[in-house]
C-alpha cells in the first residue's frame, strides 16, 4: 500500500552539497528525510517560491517536454529504499495510458512540485524509514 505525503520542510545547507527534505504523512505523524543534492534543493525551493528563470532549468526543460507530448503527471511515487538509497517513479497519463518513469526522488520532487503533484512512499519504505 502506498501512503500519501507531503513535502514539510526543506533544509538548505550552502555549505554543503547535502541537503534535507523532510515528506510528511499527509493524514498521519510519520515523517522522514531524505538527502539530496544542491542543485535539486535549488530547484524545489525555486518551484515552491513561484520564482521562474529568465531561462527554463533542466526541471522545468522536462516539464515543458511532458507538457508538450500532452502528457500529465499523475503521481510521484517512492517504492523502495535499497542500501540507504530511495527509488522513485514518476507515473505520466497520455493518451489513456500509464506510463512508469524511474527517477531519483528528488528529480521527481523537484518536477513535480510545480504542478503539486501527490506524493506517495511505499508503506514498506515507510516502516523501514521511521522506525
Amino acid at each position: 500500500m502506498d501512503v500519501e505525503m507531503e513535502l514539510s520542510r526543506i533544509i538548505i545547507n550552502e555549505t554543503s552539497d547535502q541537503q534535507i527534505i523532510v515528506l510528511k504523512e499527509r493524514n498521519g505523524e510519520r515523517s522522514f528525510p531524505i538527502v539530496i543534492g544542491i542543485v535539486e534543493i535549488f530547484a524545489i525551493d525555486r518551484r515552491l517560491k513561484g520564482i521562474k528563470p529568465s531561462r527554463p532549468m533542466t526541471h522545468d526543460l522536462l516539464g515543458g517536454v511532458i507538457e508538450s507530448l500532452g502528457a500529465k503527471i499523475e503521481k510521484i511515487v517512492i517504492h523502495d529504499l535499497r542500501n540507504h538509497i530511495f527509488y522513485a517513479k514518476i507515473y505520466l497519463s497520455m493518451n489513456g495510458r500509464t506510463i512508469e518513469i524511474d527517477s531519483r526522488p528528488s528529480d521527481a520532487i523537484a518536477l513535480g512540485t510545480a504542478s503539486n503533484t501527490p506524493i506517495f512512499v511505499a508503506e514498506h519504505v515507510l516502516e523501514e524509514t521511521c522506525q
